[in-house]
């Protein structure tokens, strides 16, 4: 049968050489799986094992025993591995002897020796103290090396007090270079020692020879007596006195040496006292000891010996014993109250709370004290979240307190200066009197940059940026930096709860571990509902900072409280959901179940939705506001900056929202909500409208209401000339130009770029948006266009009448045609006047303007022709004339509409009967256009198509 485990094999032993009863550590493999599985250990030969203490399957340490080989392998015999093997050998040195007299480095007990193998003192025999220099003469050290002596001399030493002492080996050691005569010396030393022995004994017999004669007296006396008296006679009375005799000697003894006996017996007794003292003073001195290392700190000392104490005197029956144990239960159960108290105290770290527990758990603690460290660490943290919600509120009190007496202060102008109070209150962390101010969303993007960090607990702020911080912003940023800091331990804390790390191997031998993992499976739920609590108080807490409305009217006063003077802007929600971000991504890093973070991305929704209608809501507004930066300087195009300017406004937004809108791990779309959809179409429509509704404020405004102080033209552009040269001030007809211009860029532009950039920020709806603003936008280009055109061609349509019947002219009675008359080329100049209008402001919308007008003058004057009862020849051919000119001289803006009045009213007028009135009618336009060729350069051809209405 094979065992189950390999051979011992011993790889290191330390220190390798020394004299017997060394302590030794040996280190090797497989060297026992316990104290009783190790049944040999030989170092040298000597059987080592009954001073050998396990320690591990890879560590011994042992005492060298009286070998008699110098130097030999160390071999470890265990039950489940057999007889082991060594590659490391041990040197056993042989003790140098100490005389009395000798020099010695350490001290040497001369009556008393140690005995390492029976744990007891040993006294040494008077008779083997011997003189270090026992021939009395100056010892001279020899050079002889001692493995020559020993080869020399086997089997003998040269000490002296030695049974096997070799006088020679004596002399050759210590005395190899002394003279003959020092040697003869050295004899006579020897013989005066001799004979002080003797004179000693001699001395000792003449000092007792008193006693001796008194003793040969009596008994001589006593045969006398007896050889005097009858034998029969003497027998009783000499026993009598033998018998008197011995009474009075042991009454003479008991008297003289009573007080010695006594002083004997309290020795004795106080001998065997002081021998109990000494065997068992760990207990009769663990109570002092355990409140010195309690003083001390050294918990692992107290334990330790706690329980030596309980394994060696917790079932003892002698009541010394039973009354000191006692004692040390008492200061143990102090200990673990103190512990305890520790253990519950915050705030500490993890490092000390899993000791204490270890500690508790060593001492048997009664209940669960991981459990209660876990439950303790649960509300600290919630008091923790609270205290800091607190705090916030009643700063933002005391600065609303502040800014009040500031206002009293400066409204009644008194002498008195509250220092005390405007200084303490100036003193706040976090106050901030500008907190409310909002930049615009133009400049939104380099202060957006500015605040994004790269960890949202990152030390070392700038102070300015605190100062600038609303009040919720850096309680979110704090409430967020405390729970990541204390959430971690405290999860850690509950996984070496569970895992059972909390406990030591003493614990883990007891079967503790097994039950501490069995209530922690127990109370799984519970600390489930822990980290719940926890995640539900920071969410509940930061709605109260940021978004109340989202919280029920009894959380609003527990996790409520702040006083909400206006909402946070876009750039500082986006620095919100990216500090709460970096804190559920710390907190996933734990690996705690994505269940129990849910509600944190819940927040960071809400969150995220929030800041897009805010950011939207306040992009409105500053679009609202573009109005007033309106220069009306124009360019080649016929646009101002305000089309741009909207475009760059509504692309800052867009771009400020690009982290709120992408999604992080874990996150879901932030328009994956129907009614999230709807409402951010319903606002972006909104704010397309409201530029339109500027748009149109700006074009429609009394000249009265335009500031004109800051108006300006683009001088550089060789196509703006006229009045806007001329004269700062715009009139009504050229704001309509210019924002019929802007629209049309809007329409053909910006409008499409827009909706280009809301789909690839993932805006949904698009095409609605695009539609609705699209609509919008056609119908304000409608109504200042015809508003325009209303200006423009009602003053040329109402004057083409007068102009015709002037001077009483009648179309059945007038002269033969010389040429067209006045009314039509005023009308023409008018016309000609329009054209430079909208040429200057814009070449393109000069197509659409014009062709208006012709339809406008063209239709008025068939209404007329078509109004006269009757023409003359003459009248006839008068009106042909004027009617042909004005068609020929508008050609390239002739529209179906306007071709279709001119035909309408040459049919109204009665054909050309002679060939004559043909060739008259032929030179006299000739005359005209020739005439009028340089008015007229405006109307001919050029390469732009003209616009269709």
């Amino acid at each position: 049968m094979s065992r189950a485990r390999q051979p011992p094999l011993v790889t290191g032993i330390s220190p390798n050489e020394g004299i017997s009863w060394t302590k030794v550590t040996i280190r090797g493999e497989n060297l026992g799986t316990g104290p009783t599985d190790l049944i040999g250990l030989t170092i040298c030969g000597h059987n080592c094992l009954l001073t050998a203490e396990w320690m591990s399957a890879s560590k011994i340490v042992c005492r060298v025993g009286q070998a008699k080989n110098d130097k030999g392998d160390i071999i470890v015999t265990t039950k489940s591995g057999g007889k082991g093997t060594s590659t490391v050998s041990f040197k056993l040195l042989k003790p140098e002897k100490i005389g009395i007299l000798d020099q010695s480095a350490v001290w040497v007990d001369e009556m008393n020796y140690y005995d390492m193998r029976t744990d007891r003192n040993k006294g040494i025999p008077p008779l083997s103290l011997r003189p270090a220099n026992p021939l009395g003469i100056e010892i001279d050290k020899g050079r002889f090396p001692q493995k020559d002596l020993e080869a020399l001399f086997p089997g003998m030493s040269a000490d002296f007090t030695s049974e096997n002492f070799s006088a020679a080996w004596y002399l050759i050691e210590n005395h190899s270079t002394t003279s003959f005569d020092q040697l003869k010396t050295a004899v006579v030393n020897l013989k005066k020692q001799a004979n002080k022995k003797n004179e000693g004994s001699l001395a000792y017999v003449k000092g007792g020879l008193s006693t001796f004669f008194e003793a040969q007296d009596a008994l001589s006396a006593i045969h006398q007596k007896l050889e005097a008296d009858g034998t029969e006679k003497v027998e009783g009375s000499m026993t009598q006195k033998l018998e008197n005799v011995l009474n009075r000697a042991s009454n003479t003894a008991d008297t003289l040496f009573q007080e010695v006996l006594g002083r004997k017996d309290k020795a004795d007794s106080t001998r065997n006292a002081l021998n109990v003292l000494q065997r068992f003073k760990f207990l009769f001195n663990l109570p002092l000891n355990i409140e010195r290392n309690i003083q001390k700190g050294d918990y692992d000392v107290v334990i330790n010996d706690y329980e030596k104490a309980k394994s060696l005197f917790g079932k003892t029956e002698v009541q010394v014993f039973k009354k000191f144990y006692a004692e040390v239960e008492t200061r143990i159960e102090a200990l673990r109250e103190l512990l305890l108290d520790k253990l519950l105290e915050t705030p500490s770290t993890l490092h000390d709370q899993k000791r204490y527990i270890r500690y508790l758990s060593d001492l048997h603690a009664p209940g669960d004290p991981a459990w209660q460290c876990i439950g303790a660490q649960h509300q600290w943290i919630l008091q923790l979240m609270h205290n800091c919600k607190e705090s916030y509120v009643k700063e933002q009190k005391g600065k609303d307190i502040y800014i009040f007496l500031t206002y009293i202060f400066d409204t009644l102008e008194f002498g008195i200066t509250f220092s005390f109070t405007r200084n303490s209150l100036l003193h706040s962390p976090m106050l901030d009197l500008d907190s409310d101010v909002r930049p615009s969303s133009i400049g939104h993007l380099s202060q957006t940059a500015s605040l994004k960090r790269g960890s949202s607990f990152q030390s070392g702020r700038d102070d300015a940026w605190r100062c600038k911080a609303p009040q919720q912003v850096t309680f979110v940023e704090n409430l967020t930096k405390l729970v990541v800091s204390q959430l971690p331990n405290f999860w850690k804390l509950w996984i070496s709860y569970v895992n059972g790390s909390l406990f030591s191997e003493t614990a883990e031998k007891s079967g503790q571990m097994e039950r501490s993992k069995k209530n922690a499976r127990q109370r799984q739920n519970d600390f489930k509902k822990m980290i719940q609590e926890v995640m539900h108080s920071l969410v509940k807490l930061i709605r109260g900072a940021l978004l109340p409305f989202t919280l029920r009217e009894g959380e609003s006063r527990q996790y409520g409280g702040w006083e909400m003077k206006s909402e946070l802007s876009g750039q500082w929600l986006t620095h919100v959901i990216q500090t709460v971000r970096l804190s559920s991504e710390s907190l996933t890093a734990l690996e705690i179940p994505n269940d129990m973070l849910q509600i944190i991305q819940d927040l960071i929704l809400d969150l995220r939705v929030r800041c897009i209608m805010v950011t939207l809501q306040h992009t409105a507004e500053d679009i609202k506001r573009l109005a007033e930066k309106e220069d009306w300087v124009v360019d080649n195009e016929g646009l101002t900056s305000l089309p741009s300017q909207f475009e760059q406004c509504i692309i800052h937004s867009l771009q400020s929202l690009k982290t709120v809108l992408d999604c992080k791990p874990g996150e879901a779309s932030v328009f994956q909500q129907q009614k999230t959809q709807e409402d951010v179409c319903q606002l972006t429509i909104g704010i397309m409208q409201v530029f339109i509704d500027c748009l149109e404020q700006l074009s429609t405004k009394p000249d009265g209401d335009i500031d004109t102080a800051h108006l300006s033209v683009d001088v550089s552009s060789p196509d703006l000339f006229g009045s806007i040269h001329e004269d700062s001030t715009l009139s009504s007809e050229q704001r309509l130009l210019i924002a019929l211009s802007n629209c049309r860029y809007l329409e053909r532009h910006t409008f499409l770029n827009i909706a280009e950039h809301f789909e690839k920020h993932g805006f949904q709806g698009v095409e609605k948006i695009t539609q609705a603003s699209m609509e919008s936008l056609k119908d304000l280009d409608q109504r200042l266009f015809e508003m325009y055109i209303e200006f423009k061609a009602d003053p040329i349509v109402g004057s083409l009448e007068p102009g015709i019947y002037a001077g009483y002219f009648d179309w059945k009675d007038c002269l033969v045609p010389a040429g067209v008359r006045n009314y039509l080329k005023e009308a023409l100049v008018n016309i000609i006047a329009v054209h430079a209008e909208v040429f200057t402001i814009s070449k393109d919308l000069v197509p659409r303007v014009m062709s208006k007008v012709v339809e406008a003058v063209s239709e008025e004057l068939s209404r007329l022709m078509q109004c006269v009862s009757s023409f003359s020849k003459n009248g006839a051919l008068q009106a042909r004339l004027e009617i042909c000119a004005l068609r020929d001289t508008v050609a390239i803006y002739l529209t179906p509409e306007s071709n279709s009045s001119f035909k309408q009213a040459l049919e109204a007028l009665p054909q050309l009967s002679s060939g004559t009135d043909k060739k008259l009618l032929e030179e006299l336009l000739n005359k005209f256009k020739s005439s009028m060729h340089l008015q007229l350069t405006c109307f001919q051809a050029s390469s732009s198509a003209m616009m269709k209405t």
